[in-house]
């Protein structure tokens, strides 16, 4: 914790603003480790301080003291927030600008006499290289994904419903250590796996392609990942359209690494699709992960940014006829300064079933 909050000082010195005031549910769980979506935080110069309400207050007390004052105001946070203000002479404060709604924003200018700097890119630029333990979290979240793949593999038939596999594949995760799913598990059959965030259903699964889009949540941290098998035989037109979606997911995966334009990334994958299947691959390469599951760098052709070491990305090519079918293959992988280190083992040649 303390080192990031001397990272967080030496970016207020270079932004010349006296506090940074932190509001969102992700930036107190990345400077504290304690998931408090309530919670708010005050960091100047001389003092960090955690605003928790009584619900949280006791264990506030626990994981935080010795770092953070913790304080528990009596009446609105305002009050709390422009005594400390006044008290420690701040003149500017930096605020979350990409969380904070428009009326949280006028109301904290009406309570706070100071000058108001939008630092939200700021925040996004700090969370988007990762230290060591949040790595090793990601790690961990994707072998549970993985795991949770094989496991499935032995259950896909014919006689289950899509959302079977989706809640056993959540309970999985949950009952082998997962803190959460990652988000909401796709697990779509058929002609649904044209449909890029396609939601299962209590239907049966159908023959043809059956796309799983799933990950596990560990310490708060995500696993991202998407696996299309096939229930029953492929013929060569399905063959096709998934060794094309791999073909142009493994040149991308060979292609990333430090120093690459993120846009440079998706023209790889986006040119081996397009040779064949143009306009059918409508979203983006893929996005970065940590405590959200989409955060900023983006693999996308209007993402004009370098990557760095440290950042971690999905790679996520897909083909998409409407109507008909899909295919998506996904891995996440850590930015390295010569290449990628890939967080994701699952096997990705056509599975059939």
């Amino acid at each position: 914790m303390e080192n990031k909050i001397n990272l967080l000082r030496k970016k207020m010195e270079e932004l010349s603003v006296d506090a940074i005031y932190l509001t969102s549910r992700t930036s107190h769980r990345y400077f504290t480790k304690f998931d408090n979506e309530d919670g708010a935080l005050l960091i100047t110069q001389k003092n960090a301080y955690a605003f928790e309400d009584f619900r949280y207050k006791e264990i506030a007390d626990k994981l935080l003291s010795g770092t953070y004052i913790v304080v528990e105001p009596k009446g609105a946070r305002s009050n709390w927030l422009g005594t400390i203000l006044n008290d420690e002479g701040i003149k500017s404060l930096g605020f979350e600008d990409l969380s904070m709604s428009v009326f949280a924003y006028e109301k904290l200018k009406e309570d706070v006499n100071v000058d108001l700097l939008k630092i939200g890119t700021v925040i996004n630029a700090m969370r988007a290289i990762k230290t060591n333990d949040e790595i090793l979290k990601m790690e961990k979240a994707q072998e549970l994904t993985d795991k949770a793949f094989s496991h499935i593999l032995n259950i896909l038939s014919t006689d289950i419903t899509e959302n079977d596999v989706a809640s056993e594949l959540e309970y999985f995760m949950r009952k082998n250590g997962a803190e959460d799913k990652s988000f909401e598990t796709i697990a779509i059959s058929a002609e649904k796996t044209s449909l890029p965030h396609g939601v299962p259903s209590n239907t049966k699964i159908k023959k043809g392609f059956f796309t799983m889009d799933f990950g596990a949540t560990v310490d708060g941290y995500h696993s991202d990942m998407t696996r299309t098998v096939c229930i029953g035989k492929a013929d060569e037109e399905m063959k096709k359209l998934y060794n094309t979606v791999l073909k142009a997911q493994l040149s991308a995966l060979d292609y990333l690494k430090a120093g690459v334009n993120c846009k440079d990334a998706d023209k790889v994958a986006r040119d081996i699709i397009y040779k064949d299947y143009k306009g059918y691959f409508g979203h983006s390469l893929g996005h970065s992960v940590g405590l959200e599951i989409h955060e900023m760098p983006a693999l996308s052709p209007n993402y004009d940014k370098i990557l760095v070491a440290g950042n971690v990305v999905t790679v996520e090519p897909g083909i998409y006829i409407p109507g008909k079918y899909g295919t998506r293959i996904e891995d996440m992988v850590l930015i390295c300064e010569d290449g990628i280190k890939n967080f994701t083992k699952s096997p990705k040649e056509l599975i059939e079933i």
